[in-house]
């Protein structure tokens, strides 16, 4: 009866204690201690990667704010931005500046200027910015954001309900997401994430661990918690560059709903194929080149012009200006066979 009761519970025990048992439950508390400094050591490591992030991000994030005219009427609106250049270029949402006659720029210092806007990309949710300052400002580095991975530690910092430097973190949700615009194109390279946003952290950075920017904070899905969406850098750069380099993005279309996808690697192994990923087409839009050419819904889109494309933001890259009224040619996976389509893509309205 002795045993039984001593093992049902501890500290009911008839029989005397032996110090094999006392010897187990030392070794038991040690464990314990050890488990517990281990989880410390990882919260504090975790920790320690946050605030770095933010130490070397939250300099370069502004306060956008803004006066505007909408129907007739006067309108007053804040975002977020982020500089990406020392002489003041400044990366924020279209969204938040699509109606600006005026705007602000407030560093986390409590410096201000003022802004005008270079050029907008409603299909991107983009605007560029110039501050106009003489002052050398704090620039955020841009990743490849081709090399995000779901997973990965996601931090937000934004002006959210006119709370300066806002951070909040998570993980990487997913990449190559396709997203509405409010022009009702679709964004694609969309990263989703579960680092929280709310109004007024649009146009923030999205970081990675490394303190360099992965994506432009864009949207989240009112109503459902964690869902979040930020523009890739990769597509930030190219609309920067071409906003830069003519006031405004000009698109060759070929008319098609694309996101990225993993290659397989049977296909991939196949027919030689050195790319893990390509951009799988969701839709293909009725009398648009894709159409006319043949390009069909499924198809898995893995060059263009001998060039691979391994995202959207490939794509889009290589349906630049010259492109346009031009023959390319794009190499797809069909099934399980390879083939080469001649595209004539047309310029993009707007």
């Amino acid at each position: 009866m002795g045993n039984i009761i001593g093992f049902l519970g501890e500290g009911f025990v008839s029989e005397p204690d032996t110090g094999h048992e006392r010897k187990g439950a030392r070794g038991h508390d040690r464990a314990s201690d050890e488990d517990r400094a281990s989880n410390e050591a990882l919260l504090d490591s975790y920790s320690r990667a946050v605030v770095d992030v933010v130490d070397a991000i939250a300099p370069t994030v502004v306060r956008v704010e803004l006066s505007g005219l909408r129907q007739g009427r006067r309108t007053e609106g804040t975002g977020s931005g982020v500089i990406v250049s020392p002489d003041g270029l400044i990366l924020t949402n279209n969204h938040v500046v699509d109606t600006a006659r005026l705007v602000s720029i407030t560093l986390s210092d409590g410096r201000s200027f003022l802004a005008r806007v270079l050029g907008k990309d409603p299909d991107t949710d983009l605007a560029v910015l110039r501050g106009e300052t003489s002052e050398t400002l704090p620039a955020a580095r841009l990743a490849n954001s081709k090399s995000v991975r779901p997973g990965q530690i996601a931090i937000a910092v934004g002006n959210p309900l006119g709370f300066q430097s806002t951070v909040t973190a998570g993980i990487v949700s997913a990449v190559g997401r396709s997203l509405r615009a409010q022009n009702g194109r679709l964004i694609g390279d969309v990263i989703q994430t579960d680092a929280a946003l709310n109004p007024g952290s649009s146009g923030g950075p999205l970081a990675s661990s490394s303190g360099e920017v992965i994506g432009i904070n864009t949207a989240m899905i009112l109503g459902a918690q964690g869902i979040c969406f930020s523009v890739a850098t990769n597509t930030a750069q190219h609309v920067l560059a071409q906003i830069l380099l003519h006031g405004r993005v000009r698109r060759a279309r070929v008319g098609i709903v694309a996101e990225q996808m993993p290659l397989p690697p049977r296909l991939a192994f196949k027919h030689g194929l050195m790319q893990q990923s390509s951009v799988y087409i969701r839709e293909v839009q009725p009398g648009s080149p894709a159409d006319k050419a043949g390009l069909k819904t499924g198809d898995l889109l893995v060059r263009l012009d001998g060039e691979a494309v391994t995202g959207v933001d490939d794509m889009f890259r290589l349906l630049d200006a010259h492109r346009i009224e031009k023959i390319v040619t794009a190499t797809i996976v069909r099934g399980s066979t390879l083939t080469e389509i001649e595209i004539c893509p047309e310029e993009r309205d707007g």
